[in-house]
């Protein structure tokens, strides 16, 4: 990819609520954008983003749809890169439990999306993050704050690797306990928060993901302007 490269990105197209703020973000942060579910352009671009609002499996529901299990497992398997984001993070886990049901997940990472332990909720606003070691979706944005709404989260992380497969990094925020705030594991990234609602310090995350599109040649982005939607 040269510098005057813009990765192509497919944003998963499902019913999901957020998914133009998505693409708009992204392109921003420097992407050629495609809001999409066609099997064709979701296996072929660069990146895939599967965003998500909502009850986890109505998410589920909606993703099944589209056959988009399958082609997020195929996308996995040959390395290429996901980005998750809110429920599209929580569907990756292998169950959510609302309201005393459970509802399956996508089961990349092992582990349940549960209510969490707090005084009010929903978790709605800007709070901080403590990210995890040799991140680098974070880098230069790690003590910036980001936008979360939830309720429900991955109040623990309970994957284990063994080498020669690196551990994952792991981010973690609080609010009433601490939970999972956004993951790197491969090829497989995603975020509790929703980065294009969390103005400059979103975009550069998004544009540190799309980064990683290109492997070691991060610096392949071009530059753009990081302002996000609520500046």
């Amino acid at each position: 990819m040269t510098a005057s490269a813009r990765p192509q990105v497919a944003v998963l197209d499902y019913g999901s609520g957020n998914v133009h703020s998505a693409a708009k973000a992204l392109v921003r942060a420097g992407a050629d954008v495609r809001l999409t579910h066609d099997p064709e352009q979701v296996l072929a671009a660069d990146g895939l983003v599967v965003p998500g609002v909502g009850a986890f499996g109505a998410v589920m529901d909606q993703l099944r749809a589209v056959d988009a299990p399958r082609l997020i497992e195929r996308r996995l398997a040959g390395g290429q890169p996901v980005l998750g984001i809110c429920v599209g993070m929580q569907v990756m886990f292998e169950r959510g439990i609302e309201g005393g049901a459970e509802h399956a997940g996508l089961a990349q990472w092992p582990g349940a999306v549960e209510r969490l332990h707090a005084p009010t909720l929903p978790h709605i606003g800007w709070n901080t993050v403590r990210s995890g070691r040799g991140s680098r979706l974070f880098a230069g944005v790690a003590d910036e704050r980001f936008y979360f709404v939830h309720s429900y989260a991955a109040r623990r992380w309970t994957l284990e690797t063994m080498p020669p497969f690196p551990p994952a990094v792991v981010t973690t925020a609080e609010y009433g306990e601490p939970f999972v705030a956004a993951v790197e594991n491969g090829p497989l990234s995603a975020t509790q928060f929703h980065p294009e609602k969390s103005g400059r310090a979103g975009i550069r995350l998004l544009r540190n993901w799309l980064g990683t599109l290109a492997g070691p040649a991060a610096d392949a982005v071009p530059e753009t302007d990081e302002r996000g939607e609520d500046d």
